[in-house]
């Protein structure tokens, strides 16, 4: 048993990272920091497991083993709280420059427990240009004990000169039957519906465990996937539209609720709310207006983007849908995403062509590049569901 049991159908990447956590320990006893690789880029597709595997190395370079699973060092990676781990995400849309700064000055810091000090850099594609910037600079001259691990799509999804600057660790989508039998095994999922999660998910981890075990989730791909049936005139596409973003919408408010609370609560209270005193709340208070102010700006931008990648989260799946309406146009033998809706797949098939299928992707896809660049969600979604009429 070790970190890396959890990287689903990755073994070429396990190898890699196993015999370079081995090597970091070997570099630490002899006292040659600068042997050990600086910065490491994780790549593969959506569910690949980017993020797991970045952890999973990170708790192998902690633990004195080199990531045996079982020890305290291990654990408090896995769970989050280890000292000489920073995990980061971006606040909002993106990494601005002001957090990724901060960051850095925390990375400069000195292992706690004497070996390396990590950062784990998750959604490095989402650094705006000046944050990227700032982050070249870390990772060209970083600190002896400190190692960046940068988490993305695509090397083509940062600039060069950071890619250029980083160790590589490509990724794979898992094959289906490796993600079933995780399922089954680590969630005793019944094997029908653990196949038929690994299927739908397209070997995206985290969604086919979603999808085994929320019946919710499966409830809302039926409704999405049931959205080319309903297309049959204008005043349908736009209701599809609205049903659609208006779903995203409650997605992020029900996603952020708790949490907003909790942090308005926590700010207001440290900044002297509910205190007792002359003048003293009324004071502490307007002080903390700026602070306040900045607090509701990173919710708000937190859940555009939980919107965002909900709205595309449904996209894919509608993507897939039609995938495997052109895969039977063409009689390709492949596995179908879909295959419990193959009736509805083979009517489709047969009333349209591949060509009108391949501008429905297309219609698709350009729908998700106007929505990553800030287009109206309703807007955007209402031109998609009008291109994808019969």
């Amino acid at each position: 048993m070790t970190v890396f049991d959890d990287l689903v159908g990755q073994d070429q990447a396990t190898a890699v990272l196993s015999r370079a956590a081995a090597a970091a320990g070997e570099v630490i006893g002899g006292g040659r920091g600068a042997g050990m690789t600086h910065a490491w880029l994780f790549t593969g597709p959506p569910g690949s497991g980017r993020e797991e595997a970045a952890r999973a190395f990170a708790a192998a370079l902690l633990c004195p083993d080199a990531g045996c699973g079982h020890c305290d060092q291990c654990h408090q990676v896995l769970i989050g709280s280890h000292p000489d781990l920073e995990s980061v995400r971006p606040e909002g849309l993106s990494y601005s420059v002001k957090q990724t700064r901060e960051l850095i000055l925390r990375a400069a810091g000195a292992p706690t427990q004497g070996r390396w000090r990590v950062i784990l850099f998750e959604d490095a594609d989402r650094a705006t240009e000046s944050a990227a910037n700032a982050l070249l600079k870390a990772i060209e001259e970083p600190p002896p004990r400190t190692v960046w691990l940068l988490c993305a799509p695509a090397p083509d999804d940062l600039m060069i000169t950071i890619r250029s600057r980083c160790r590589q660790v490509t990724l794979t989508t898992p094959a289906t039957e490796a993600v079933a039998h995780v399922l089954a095994t680590r969630d005793s999922v019944p094997p029908d519906l653990a196949r038929f999660a690994a299927r739908a998910a397209q070997g995206h981890i985290t969604r086919a465990r979603a999808l085994a075990l929320d019946e919710g989730a499966r409830t809302r791909r039926e409704a999405v996937l049931g959205i080319p049936r309903a297309l049959t005139g204008v005043g349908e596409c736009v209701a599809a539209a609205e049903r659609l973003v208006k779903t995203a919408e409650e997605e992020a408010a029900a996603a952020t609720a708790a949490l907003n609370d909790n942090e308005t609560s926590e700010l207001r209270r440290l900044y002297g709310e509910g205190s007792t005193g002359k003048g003293l709340n009324r004071g502490l208070v307007r002080g903390g207006a700026g602070a306040l102010k900045e607090l509701e700006d990173r919710q708000k931008s937190r859940a555009t983007r939980i919107k965002r990648d909900s709205l595309d989260s449904a996209l894919l799946e509608l993507v897939s849908y039609y995938r495997d309406v052109l895969a039977m146009q063409f009689g390709a033998a492949v596995e179908l995403a879909n295959d419990d809706l193959r009736f509805d797949l083979d009517q489709l098939a047969k009333a349209s062509t591949p060509e009108e299928t391949l501008r429905r992707i297309d219609a698709i896809m350009q729908c998700r590049e106007r929505l990553a660049a800030n287009v109206n969600p309703q807007i955007a979604v209402e031109a998609m569901m009008l291109a994808l009429r019969p």
